[in-house]
This record gives structure tokens, C-alpha cells and sequence, in this order.
């Protein structure tokens, strides 16, 4: 191999990195309108039977029963852990069993359960954490 094609196949590794740095600040971040509508905002109650606390975003499961009785798994998408860290939240700040209500704008996805956006209290109203609930801002 040639001193040239490697100093050449270097530098065109090193722009490749570059460009890839660029971009990734501009997909690393997404707007929730595309996915969520902001003018379907529902509520709903269940029982929360998964927190999963990492990055990029916090998830939140929860099941809702339905009229029929039967239960409907709910997504719940909230904002990066170290967000939710800042106003005091942990892994641990949501157990297996607990009953919340969550209102949020719902998933633009045909037949999907999930939320956004949201606002959450425990089932009769009062805050999830002493001191604040989550309540994000409100994206149009």
C-alpha cells in the first residue's frame, strides 16, 4: 500500500467521523408532533406494571381496563432520566402496582396505546413525588 492511499483513507475515515458527529445532535433530539397529536389529549387510570428508567427517554407502562374488563397495556413516554432526575425523580419513584392517572396527547398511530406529553398524579389526585408531579410542556 502506498503512503498516499493510506494518508488518503484516512482522511476520508476522519470526514466520515465528522459528518457523523454533525448529525448525530440533530437526530439524537425529536419533536413530539409527528408521533403524539396534540389536540387528542386523553386521560386514563392503571396500574403501572413497568418503569423503565434510561435514555433516551423514560418509559412508563401502565394497565388500563377497559369497559369490557379486559385490560389495555399503555406506553407512556416521558422525558430523559436525567430530566426527570432534576425535579426528583428515580427508577424507584414509580413501583409494580401502583395506580396513576396520566392525561397526555395520544399516539397519532393507528390502534397503539400511547402517550405523551403528559401530566401524571397518583390515583387520588395527589402528587407522584411530594413536592411536584411530572407535567410536561405542552408541545403544539
Amino acid at each position: 500500500m502506498k503512503p498516499l492511499d493510506s494518508l488518503g483513507g484516512a482522511l476520508f475515515a476522519a470526514a466520515a467521523l465528522g459528518v457523523g458527529a454533525l448529525l448525530a445532535p440533530a437526530s439524537a433530539h425529536h419533536a413530539s408532533g409527528p408521533f403524539y397529536d396534540p389536540e387528542n389529549r386523553v386521560e386514563i387510570q392503571g396500574t403501572v406494571t413497568r418503569f423503565v428508567f434510561r435514555n433516551p427517554h423514560a418509559y412508563l407502562y401502565l394497565d388500563v381496563p377497559e369497559a369490557s374488563g379486559d385490560a389495555v397495556e399503555w406506553q407512556i413516554e416521558l422525558g430523559a432520566p436525567i430530566s426527570l432526575r432534576r425535579i426528583g425523580w428515580t427508577p424507584d419513584s414509580l413501583s409494580v402496582g401502583m395506580v396513576v392517572k396520566v392525561t397526555g396527547s395520544k399516539s397519532r398511530a393507528e390502534g397503539s396505546f400511547g402517550l405523551c406529553c403528559v401530566r401524571m398524579t397518583r390515583e387520588d389526585g395527589s402528587p407522584v413525588l411530594s413536592g411536584g408531579r411530572v407535567e410536561e410542556e405542552d408541545v403544539r
